[in-house]
């Protein structure tokens, strides 16, 4: 039986007197907009992910193990859509053009959704949410150096999401497993999945440079999101110019990452066996002592 907790989590993005920021980490302006742009995609990717597994429900509950497995993980997915909608909301707010920037990502993944069987949805899920793990054990390993100084509320909703990403890291592949057996064909999605996932962030980043003001983002948020790996190399060997998202990183530890990114699309990749933050756990017993983790983001 699945051992994933459901953690309902009452973020506050509305407080007119102290509106969220675009900029909220101007310490790391790439790691804001990243997040940002996070946000804008967690939405709907949690809905595709809600409306293409509803599709295989019949299917999911055959097996009670999965059919539990997938109630958690949907559950975990919804609250993390409901609670990213609050901070898009306020960033919509006060920004309204990104609304269609919302609207046009939903499109995209409601096209998706009449192009594919279950089945590429599953490999879809899988393979997306493989990459989780290597990706946030970074950031949460450096959380100092990227949410130090930043909005507390932004970094709250981020780490609690990341955290839950890290716990639920093998369900997307546990229902993948059940839905189609064949470990190639996940594989053979791959293109596909990634190709796409580019499509949504590029759409996202032209969005942020149309409808928010440079003043307000202080850097073209299409150029972050497509030359994030670029300038990630460019910043180590120059030693100089703007700084990227993981200027703080090792590049020993980087370069692990990349390692493990491509490792997670192997055809017999688990997620559930690799090397994990340690920090997740203080911060799940934080949360079990009853801290507010709508603005914990943890120090040391």
């Amino acid at each position: 039986m699945t051992d994933l907790v459901v953690r309902k989590m009452s973020f506050q993005f509305d407080d007119p007197a102290y509106k969220v920021p675009f900029m909220w980490q101007p310490a790391n302006p790439n790691f804001a907009i990243f997040c940002n742009a996070f946000t804008f995609i967690a939405v709907p990717f949690e809905k595709y992910i809600i409306a293409a597994l509803r599709e295989a429900q019949d299917r999911l509950r055959e097996d009670p193990e999965v059919a539990a497995e997938a109630d958690a993980f949907l559950r975990q997915e919804a609250q993390h859509a409901a609670a990213h909608r609050k901070h898009m909301l306020a960033l919509i707010e006060q920004y309204p053009g990104l609304e269609r920037c919302y609207d046009q990502t939903m499109t995209l993944y409601n096209q998706l959704i009449a192009a594919h069987p279950v089945e590429f949805h599953a490999a879809y899920i899988a393979n997306l949410e493989a990459t989780f793990t290597p990706m946030f054990k970074v950031i949460l390993d450096h959380r100092d150096s990227l949410f130090g100084g930043g909005d507390e509320r932004v970094a709250g909703l981020m780490v609690w999401h990341f955290v839950e990403e890290i716990e639920h890291r093998s369900s997307g592949l546990k229902l993948y497993r059940h839905l189609m057996p064949d470990p190639w064909y996940r594989v053979r999605c791959i293109r596909q999945t990634f190709r796409h996932v580019g499509v949504i962030a590029n759409t996202v980043a032209k969005g942020f440079d149309e409808h928010v003001p440079l003043a307000d983002r202080t850097t073209s948020a299409e150029q972050v999101m497509a030359d994030a790996l670029r300038s990630e190399f460019r910043y180590r060997v120059r030693k100089h110019g703007v700084r990227p998202i993981f200027h703080a990183v090792p590049t020993t530890r980087l370069l692990t990452m990349l390692w493990r990114l491509a490792l997670s699309q192997t055809p017999h990749h688990d997620p559930q066996d690799q090397p994990l933050p340690e920090w997740a756990s203080t911060w799940m017993a934080e949360y079990d002592r009853g801290t507010d983790m709508t603005t914990y983001a943890g120090k040391g």
